[in-house]
């Protein structure tokens, strides 16, 4: 095929991304799993970029954990998401932009509902009324904030003080990419390249300097799946689909792990931890695990943000092998240090995997 024709087709892949002005909901469990990277696309957005985002103290939860576990009927759940969108009119924008990838997931499929069966909108925006006495409103553009990074990648690549380089070797450093199921599984058209061809995370890694490692199970879920770790009894299942994903690309060496989800980093990172502990087993080089990052944390590395300032020594798997790698200077002593300086203490090393 010839290269125009293959331009063509990837067009019909792309998404509108809003390119200001934006209406920013940040996710309900990210601040507990890792607490720096929301605050780092903020500083990302209004400090390096310039761009004007605007976040509502008074917005809450999407409820889209308990609408996935069968506790929140979607009735309630689409009346809760017309009203993170009357706060977005009432504020002034209209270009919502979610942290959260199960959120993202939600907005989307609330907003299908309503372009299908338009009395499902009249019925969310009565429900809306008579809950809260607000007007309902539509946002012009959804995106998540993975998609607002990829967008302006090229210019974070302009401003980098690192890149995704070894800085030994010169090689690129080897990426896995692992797309959150809720961001193009359930509505193609919504994500960057679809869902057969995400190219959100992907292109982070190429502009900055890595390579992207292609490996069997690179599409596998997390394991997270809602009810696989929220009902105790099936934890096991959450274990083994992560573990699944660890054994196929073991093989290929990659040096990092790159997610835009709020769950998969959390149990891509501490599953290596759990598998670490029952079977004495790493995946990475020796008896280390392999480093496990969000877009705005790598983002953040990349423009030469100190490692702990965004939250790095919150991660169970080590992230110095790739400080080392990507030739950062950073302080050992101030992973852990809190507010003013303060010792926080050193956590018990762990009986297996690497941990400084």
């Amino acid at each position: 095929m010839k290269i125009e024709g293959k331009k063509r087709l990837w067009q019909q892949y792309q998404k509108e991304i809003a390119g200001d002005r934006y209406f920013y909901v940040r996710s309900c469990v990210r601040q507990n799993f890792f607490p720096g990277a929301e605050a780092v696309f903020l500083k990302i957005m209004q400090d390096e970029l310039g761009k004007d985002v605007y976040e509502n103290p008074a917005h809450t939860s999407c409820t889209g954990i308990g609408y996935h576990c069968d506790i929140v009927p979607f009735d309630t759940a689409m009346t809760v998401v017309a009203r993170q969108f009357s706060l977005m009119a009432e504020a002034g924008y209209e270009n919502f932009v979610t942290s959260c990838i199960t959120s993202f997931g939600l907005y989307s499929e609330v907003l299908e509902t309503w372009n299908h069966f338009p009395e499902k909108q009249e019925q969310a925006a009565r429900f809306l009324h008579e809950a809260t006495g607000r007007p309902f409103a539509r946002p012009s553009n959804v995106s998540h904030a993975s998609d607002i990074i990829y967008k302006y990648r090229h210019e974070i690549a302009a401003r980098a003080q690192y890149r995704l380089v070894n800085s030994l070797t010169g090689e690129p450093l080897k990426g896995v990419e692992h797309i959150g199921c809720h961001y193009a599984k359930m509505f193609p058209s919504k994500g960057v390249g679809g869902a057969e061809y995400p190219y959100v995370l992907v292109g982070m890694i190429e502009e900055w300097g890595g390579e992207v490692v292609d490996y069997p199970e690179r599409r596998h879920c997390c394991g997270f799946g809602f009810r696989h770790y929220a009902v105790r009894a099936n934890r096991g299942y959450s274990l083994s689909c992560s573990r699944k994903k660890f054994e196929s690309m073991q093989p290929y060496k990659p040096d990092f792990i790159l997610t835009n989800c709020p769950g998969c980093p959390m149990f891509l990172d501490r599953w290596q931890y759990v598998i670490s502990e029952m079977e004495g087993k790493t995946y990475g080089p020796g008896n280390e695990g392999i480093p496990v990052l969000t877009y705005e944390e790598l983002a953040g590395l990349v423009l030469g943000y100190d490692p702990w300032d965004i939250g790095l020594q919150v991660h169970q798997v080590s992230v110095e092998p790739l400080l080392k790698k990507m030739g950062i200077a950073y302080d050992p002593d101030g992973k852990y240090l809190g507010p003013g300086g303060k010792y926080l203490g050193r956590p018990e090393n762990p009986a297996n995997i690497y941990f400084v």
